[in-house]
């Protein structure tokens, strides 16, 4: 599905009152009449979304997300609106929002062509940076210091696949290794079974930080890829996916988003009260301020 330009985009969501969704057949309907919205959120997604245990989700977009579900319970008008929470993986997360089990999905899914045919994205919230983290006396310096080495990544991503793809990377020959979550993956770096872990650039940062020692891995400077992340949901349903733009779109407004970033990225963060210290970037900025849903593909390493 794709956006209409930036001032019809506005346009539509000022005419369009929330409230007249609630007469639709699709998702809003189904909160409406269960009286619940279910979040897919992540485990250990970085700053965007991660647990704390005991069923308590949180992150840049989990809390993001929990406000979209207060938007709509406002303008639905409902007395009371149960948010319930469904941890997804990288490899269930499609199914489990193609299937129903997900009404919005807010963690860490990158927006490429392949996944539009599956599934409706949202407009982009995060501009992420695919890198490599080591550990700092491995001696890699940058990508061609992969060469022979092992790398790890998380199944169901497309971190390695977008590292094979790099011109850096032509001829090489390294062995993958596969965490069944992003925690997983940093654990094959930290216990040895890996050299290197390639990822977003945010979730290498949040997991380095809550790490045992952060200071023994280095982030290295070569960027891999720029991708768009944003929040998945069902497709061919307008409705719901206009109410979760027009909620996100008056954060960016309100100066709410921004403050929400700054929590998130820029304070300490539990459990471990440390800070990730990513600075707003202007790709990011400039994705909240030009509202679209454009695919990885469309977007380029500089």
């Amino acid at each position: 599905m794709k956006f209409l330009p930036k001032t019809g985009f506005v346009l539509v969501a000022a005419i369009f009152a929330l409230t007249a969704y609630a007469q639709d057949s699709g998702t809003l309907k189904k909160i409406k009449d269960s009286g619940t919205i279910v979040l897919g959120t992540r485990e250990s997604s970085g700053a965007l979304a991660f647990t704390l245990g005991d069923g308590k989700y949180v992150g840049f977009h989990t809390e993001m997300a929990e406000h979209i579900a207060k938007d709509i319970q406002r303008d639905l008008k409902m007395p009371k609106l149960d948010i319930k929470y469904q941890p997804v993986t990288s490899q269930n997360r499609i199914p489990l929002v193609q299937n129903g089990t997900v009404d919005l999905e807010c963690g860490s899914t990158t927006n490429n062509l392949a996944r539009q045919k599956d599934v409706a994205f949202a407009m982009t919230t995060y501009v992420e940076e695919g890198r490599i983290v080591t550990k700092k006396n491995s001696g890699i310096k940058g990508i061609a210091g992969l060469n022979g080495k092992t790398v790890a990544t998380t199944t169901g991503t497309t971190s390695v696949q977008t590292l094979r793809k790099n011109r850096r990377a032509a001829n090489m020959d390294f062995k993958e290794v596969f965490g069944k979550d992003h925690a997983d993956s940093f654990l094959l770096l930290e216990t040895g079974r890996a050299d290197a872990f390639v990822m977003d650039g945010q979730i290498l940062a949040g997991l380095v930080s809550k790490s045992k020692n952060p200071g023994d891995f280095v982030i290295l400077g070569d960027i891999l890829s720029i991708e768009p992340i944003a929040c998945m949901l069902r497709k061919d349903d307008p409705a719901f996916l206009k109410a979760v733009n027009a909620s996100i779109v008056a954060m960016v407004k309100s100066g709410q988003l921004a403050k929400m970033y700054d929590k998130w990225f820029m304070q300490p963060i539990p459990p471990a009260n440390t800070k990730v210290g990513l600075p707003l970037s202007a790709a990011t900025k400039q994705a909240w301020n030009n509202p679209n849903n454009k695919p990885m593909e469309e977007y380029s390493v500089q």
